[in-house]
């Protein structure tokens, strides 16, 4: 299952981030692969139903306008790629994986948890429970192959419903809504434990 979705892997466990474009998904899972967490992909949540395991689709980051200065300013020593001043999604660059995220690109993450960022300018940081009622046709909805895939594709979803805790996360600053996600990644870790 294809998943429109930064996907990111922390002690065994992939935290999907799936999004519309404009949601401040690339720029977060940027932010989160420069602070400990394994980058799989900024785009393409990879889902193998059988291993259960999200693959990594490694790239480098493409960061949009305003959050090129962003992750620049958050983790100086981030390595970009030329810049792209006038492209269909206005200005353009690319930001380097990690050297361990490069190197560990063939090590799969158990399903761990799903968080729907929201940049909202001004906004505090809010963290809200997602219900699988929502979370599916979420799911569903960001996938790339959902229809073509059929029953399984539909089977993957529901798996993934059923064993990963969801939440809403609306921010605007970055570093706090880092520290949240840091603050409740043991509550997803005690989840997969029982």
């Amino acid at each position: 299952l294809l998943l429109h979705a930064g996907a990111l892997e922390r002690d065994g466990f992939a935290l999907l981030l799936p999004a519309m474009p404009g949601s401040g998904k690339s720029t977060l899972t940027a932010a989160l692969s420069q602070r400990g967490w394994r980058l799989l992909s900024d785009e393409f949540g990879v889902f193998d139903p059988t291993a259960n395991a999200f693959m990594a689709m490694l790239k480098p980051v493409a960061l949009k306008n305003h959050s090129i200065e962003v992750i620049r300013a958050f983790a100086p020593e981030s390595v970009f790629g030329p810049e792209f001043p006038k492209t269909r999604k206005g200005r353009v660059a690319h930001l380097a994986p990690a050297a361990n995220a490069v190197q560990r690109r063939h090590e799969g993450a158990r399903p761990g948890a799903v968080v729907l960022p929201k940049w909202q300018a001004g906004s505090p940081t809010r963290w809200e429970s997602l219900p699988e009622d929502v979370l599916f046709p979420t799911l569903a909805f960001n996938s790339f192959n959902y229809d073509v895939l059929g029953l399984h594709g539909f089977g993957a979803a529901i798996d993934l419903v059923r064993s990963c805790p969801a939440w809403q996360l609306v921010y605007s600053d970055l570093d706090d809504a880092l520290a949240t996600i840091d603050a409740h990644w043991p509550s997803v870790l005690a989840h997969h434990a029982n």
